[in-house]
């Protein structure tokens, strides 16, 4: 069987050219193309991480892709708790690093969590 070559511009599946937008990150400008996660443009400028844990103040970023582990979470227009890598970016998003709440105890007179 021999292999059937297209040419790419006769190609009928060809993406068509990418719509250029721009999001904030963190008071910075940061372009990428329609359709893009946030993930993939923090990541497309080199920036590995964009939250921190509050135990251990440990950076983290994407770390599965696909939403299910919440290491890439970040604030988008003043909303917190955003997977990065489940939204797409709409030009105009004003993004910030994520850090995480401590989480408080209830605690009684004595000191002891309820």
């Amino acid at each position: 069987m021999a292999a059937r070559f297209i040419p790419a511009t006769s190609d009928p599946i060809a993406p068509e050219t990418p719509e250029v937008i721009a999001i904030t990150v963190d008071g910075a400008e940061v372009h990428g193309f329609l359709g893009q996660t946030l993930a993939g443009m923090l990541l497309a400028t080199d920036t590995l991480a964009w939250r921190r844990t509050s135990f251990g103040d440990r950076p983290r970023g994407a770390f599965c892709g696909i939403g299910v582990c919440f290491d890439c979470l970040v604030v988008v227009n003043g909303q917190r708790d955003v997977r990065a890598c489940q939204r797409r970016a709409a030009s105009g998003d004003c993004v910030v690093s994520h850090r995480d709440q401590p989480i408080l105890l209830d605690r009684d007179e004595s000191g002891g969590a309820r």
